[in-house]
């Protein structure tokens, strides 16, 4: 997909004008390009170097430059960057410079692809760089960098080891089939595959965690006029967004905001008051438009007003959400209870004082991915998840296989399809699609 041989060179840092921005150049050339561009050849290997760069229509700059001869740089390769200015302007200038010396831009994803094919990193890795990259809480960039630290390559070696213990066990098996040796028994077969599939069924449950730390979860604040949803909103938004008012039918659209929610991107909507006797058409549409969200959220956010009693239109609300993931509240709990919130499971919260509001957010996570605050950090790399799950259904045919007493050709069979699954996800065994597919998101210059 890209050739290796070329020298390749892009902008490192992101667009927009800054202090510092970075200048990347990886290949064999990117040392010679270095010295062209600043007429220097005394640069020590891994120390900053104050040079001036100029190009083909005269001087660009005064920058630092750092060489990193290969193999020990990022790339692998020998890789140069060049600290300068941060003006768009005086970056591009060094980049057409560098080009015009030999280099040629890179390609998305390009200098992270070189490190992978010269075994700086496995595919894993080369894949936490962007996610690292794209994380907007802590949380995210905290399962990114355990993915790059190679946790879950580690893990899954140590799998891989067991699965190769036991296909070298059942190979010797056949290779002596007349003299009768068997080096494994059936049942210890079915109870070393037992073991494997449990450890699958762990990092599968810890997925949808990740799903959640990755993607984020929706969530649809849904109630009768005045049940004090805006009020709601803008307490977890942290800013009055909604307009708050005594009458009823004020919130008519719906009206979105992203918020970091202990590590997880939660877009919280607030939407119209539901009740049945709707006075117009364009009231109508926004109670149309609040069942519609509430029932394509992740959770539901039920609000009843705690200070008023229960009306046909808030059991209507709980009829319609009883179905979904669904966190109630007990809203305006600052007053005196007409109702207790007891009796449905609901949340006490005061929008006005904050009580509850934290134990809601809480709440919230935990009803769409259980407890979100352990220490093992989760699986969140969706291709990862699909080839844990081919990866399991392997292994788990091969233990109903083995303790059936079927041929232990067919074992041998799933627990090599198991390794191959673990393979793909390192990258041991790449395939130029499942490379394109994973690079081409990559920022240039990464």
């Amino acid at each position: 997909m890209f050739s290796t041989a070329d020298t390749i060179v892009a902008i490192a840092t992101p667009p927009g004008r800054g202090a510092i921005g970075i200048v990347r150049l990886s290949g064999p050339a990117a040392a010679a390009i270095a010295r062209t561009l600043t007429g220097r050849a005394d640069f020590e290997p891994r120390h900053a170097t104050l040079a001036a760069v100029s190009g083909p229509d005269g001087a660009i700059d005064r920058t630092i430059v750092t060489c990193f001869p290969g193999p020990h740089s990022y790339t692998g390769q020998d890789v140069v960057e060049i600290s300068a200015h941060g003006s768009p302007v005086v970056l591009h200038a060094i980049v057409a410079a560098a080009q015009a010396a030999g280099a040629r831009l890179a390609e998305p994803g390009e200098f992270t692809l070189r490190a992978y094919l010269n075994g700086r990193v496995n595919l894993a890795q080369a894949e936490a760089v962007q996610e690292l990259i794209d994380a907007v809480t802590p949380r995210q960039a905290r399962v990114a960098f355990d993915q790059l630290e190679g946790t879950l390559t580690s893990r899954l070696r140590r799998l891989d080891a067991t699965l190769l213990e036991l296909i070298a066990r059942l190979e010797a098996s056949l290779d002596f089939p007349d003299e009768g040796y068997h080096f494994i028994a059936t049942n210890e077969t079915a109870r070393a595959l037992d073991g494997i599939v449990a450890s699958l069924d762990v990092l599968l449950a810890d997925a949808a965690r990740g799903r959640v730390i990755r993607e984020g979860l929706t969530a649809a604040i849904v109630g009768r006029p005045n049940a004090g949803k805006s009020s709601l909103f803008n307490c977890l938004a942290g800013a009055a967004r909604a307009i708050v008012t005594d009458v009823p039918g004020t919130t008519r659209d719906l009206v979105t905001e992203r918020v970091d929610v202990h590590g997880v991107p939660l877009t919280l909507i607030d939407t119209a008051g539901v009740r049945a006797d709707a006075e117009n058409a364009i009231e109508e549409e926004g109670i149309a438009r609040a069942r519609q969200a509430h029932e394509t959220a992740d959770v539901a956010i039920v609000v009843l007003d705690r200070s008023q009693p229960l009306t046909g239109d808030d059991r209507a609300i709980l009829s319609d959400t009883v179905a979904g993931t669904r966190v109630i509240v007990a809203s305006k709990a600052d007053l005196p209870a007409a109702w207790d919130e007891a009796s449905i499971g609901a949340r006490p919260v005061s929008a006005l004082t904050g009580d509850g509001i934290d134990e809601l957010r809480r709440a919230l996570i935990g009803s769409a991915g259980g407890e979100l605050l352990r220490d093992r950090a989760p699986v969140a790399n969706l291709r990862h998840v699909a080839l844990l799950e081919k990866a399991r259904t392997a292994v788990w045919r091969a233990r109903t296989g083995a303790a059936d007493g079927i041929s232990e050709e067919f074992v041998l069979a799933d627990l090599h399809e198991a390794r191959s699954r673990f393979d793909e996800i390192s990258g041991a065994r790449p395939q130029d699609e499942v490379l394109k597919v994973i690079f081409e998101r990559f920022c240039i210059g990464k």
